[in-house]
């Protein structure tokens, strides 16, 4: 039986820092693409086919407007998961 795609965002809450998490059951990344999802102007799209997804935009402003930090995980076949921590001032 196939599964159904599927998001699921979880949140939690320390003193210190709120964590966002947001991941899905979809194909998974290579680790050649992972490593270079926060890069400026990245994208797996096809020149002329999108800007990609704008994660390089994401980081700044989490990193450089929060404090904070983005970070992503992924396995092939099993889905990525993006986890984003903001501190509590």
């Amino acid at each position: 039986d196939e599964i159904a795609n599927q998001i699921k965002i979880t949140t939690s809450a320390t003193t210190q820092e709120v964590t966002i998490r947001i991941a899905d059951n979809g194909t998974g990344m290579p680790e050649e693409v992972r490593e270079r999802i926060f890069e400026q102007g990245f994208t797996t799209k096809a020149v002329g086919k999108g800007t990609g997804l704008g994660m390089a935009i994401s980081k700044s402003i989490i990193a450089q407007k929060h404090s904070g930090k983005i970070t992503c995980t992924s396995q092939l076949g099993k889905g990525t998961e993006l986890e984003i921590c903001l501190p509590i001032n």
